[in-house]
């Protein structure tokens, strides 16, 4: 008989629980209300928020909407999603998670103080939600990596400054880390940030144990 075991560390994260609770709030107070993109990655946790009420809508859909509540769940927006809300008049209930809006205004800080003369990078997902918000901040021009073997497509006689999207893995983090330090020219300066949610990231141990 096979045994099945649940990862006590299993289950939604904070930022998630948060949306999820701030969807329900409203819900239950006006029965209607717009969400960007999926709440969370769980089909039966959005088809009960939809039996709420609860629209999801794309981005192109989004710029479509007017007058209207819309949740931003907890994988963050870029700015150029608030800019079309305060355009068209929507009202923001903002659930972005509180360890990605940290990790937004880190990247933002950074881009404004190198702009043109550093090399922001993300390791992460291309077009992943939380990335697109995270490349936001810097008007489009932050690099995406998404594992340790494209680290080698970086400029290594131009300053580096490393971020990683917050539901990544430590390991493969710390690899680019590494290469990074291995190639980097003497001229050029390097500094990286570990920015993975530790409440995520130490999920993969455990489901590999």
């Amino acid at each position: 008989m096979i045994q099945v075991e649940t990862d006590k560390e299993s289950g939604f994260c904070f930022g998630v629980v948060t949306a999820i609770r701030k969807a329900e709030e409203e819900l239950n107070k006006s029965g209607t209300l717009y969400c960007l993109g999926d709440i969370v990655h769980n089909s039966r946790e959005v088809e009960r928020l939809k039996a709420m009420g609860l629209i999801t809508v794309n981005h192109e859909e989004f710029k479509a909407l007017h007058s209207v509540k819309i949740l931003l769940r907890a994988h963050g927006e870029p700015p150029e999603t608030y800019e079309t809300a305060a355009l068209n008049n929507i009202e923001i209930i903002d659930a972005t998670c509180p360890v990605v809006l940290l990790l937004q205004n880190k990247i933002k800080e950074k881009y404004l103080q190198c702009h043109g003369e550093t090399q922001i990078v993300i390791y992460g997902k291309n077009g992943h939600a939380e990335v697109l918000g995270l490349v936001g901040q810097t008007k489009g021009e932050a690099i995406v990596i998404e594992k340790p073997e494209e680290a080698c497509l970086l400029n290594f006689n131009k300053n580096i400054r490393l971020y990683s999207q917050t539901t990544k893995s430590l390991e493969e983090f710390m690899e680019i880390v590494a290469y990074i330090r291995q190639h980097i020219s003497p001229h050029a300066s390097f500094e990286y940030y570990d920015t993975i949610c530790r409440q995520v990231g130490n999920q993969i141990p455990n489901i590999r144990d």
